[in-house]
């Protein structure tokens, strides 16, 4: 498409769209021989990215810098992604009770303590999801953004104040994961969980998942990037949550208060699902 079209489809001026090719080199076009300028459908996904960070408060430079440093196939396992960019999280096997338990705490902290976070919780399966959506529409009425994942047969179209369903294609690894990230500057959260293969005949409160969980907010920033990617490349905008994990300003640490809190809720649940 031409550079006015572009300026049409995204609402950034012409002038706008040059200036930033000169300081920035972007967006790139390809150039004809007459020298005219050239632009493909990816680039209109990428302008609008850059114009939602810089909504959300990113200079230009870092957003075009965010926007064009992410690679056009996310990663296919947020829990693979935790264990490369946090090599010193241990891996804990656990039971799903366990898991179960775990799961519920952070859910719980994340709707007391959160303010306006973005959510991702991956489910394997749809029967999974369905269970535990009520908790999840009441997680979705105080969050920027909720995103639920698993291998729907019908997701639910879209509606405010509702999680998002993603469907899972069968292929895709996250269907043997299981994972919740809460992505809020005030109480960070990250669990990332994979179901160990051969277990078709363990009952089901007994099948053991590699877990690591994590309050570090530098690790649940890593999750989180993992996990809107990955949703926006199965085709919704998380243009929002990925602003907030790129944002260059250092996160607030976790204190001792919050992480008692969670503890405790961990220990209730536990004694409850045994």
């Amino acid at each position: 498409m031409t550079i006015g079209e572009l300026a049409r489809r995204t609402g950034v001026a012409v002038g706008t769209l040059r200036m930033w090719e000169s300081r920035h080199g972007f967006p790139e076009a390809v150039r004809l021989p007459s020298g005219h300028r050239r632009y493909d459908e990816r680039t209109v996904h990428l302008v609008q990215q850059v114009q939602r960070r810089q909504e959300a408060g990113s200079r230009l430079e870092a957003a075009i810098g965010a926007v064009t440093s992410i690679p056009e196939i996310p990663p296919a396992s947020v829990y693979a992604e935790v264990v490369r960019s946090q090599p010193r999280l241990v891996p804990q096997r656990l039971r799903k009770s366990t898991l179960l338990a775990l799961t519920w705490a952070l859910e719980d902290e994340c709707c007391a303590r959160a303010q306006n976070p973005w959510m991702f919780g991956a489910f394997q399966d749809e029967r999974y999801y369905r269970k535990a959506q009520s908790r999840w529409r009441d997680l979705a009425r105080t969050a920027r953004g909720a995103w639920a994942l698993g291998q729907f047969t019908e997701p639910a179209p879209p509606s405010p104040g509702e999680p998002v369903e993603v469907h899972l294609p069968p292929s895709s690894p996250m269907t043997r994961e299981w994972s919740l990230v809460c992505l809020a500057p005030d109480l960070p959260a990250a669990l990332a969980a994979w179901e160990l293969p051969g277990q078709d005949r363990v009952p089901d409160g007994d099948r053991l998942f590699e877990s690591i969980w994590t309050l570090d907010p530098v690790a649940v920033r890593d999750a989180a990037r993992c996990a809107a990617r990955l949703v926006s490349f199965l085709g919704h905008d998380t243009d929002s949550a990925l602003a907030a994990a790129d944002d260059p300003r250092p996160p607030a640490a976790v204190d001792l208060e919050q992480a008692t809190a969670l503890f405790n809720r961990v220990l209730a649940y536990v004694d409850r699902v045994r």
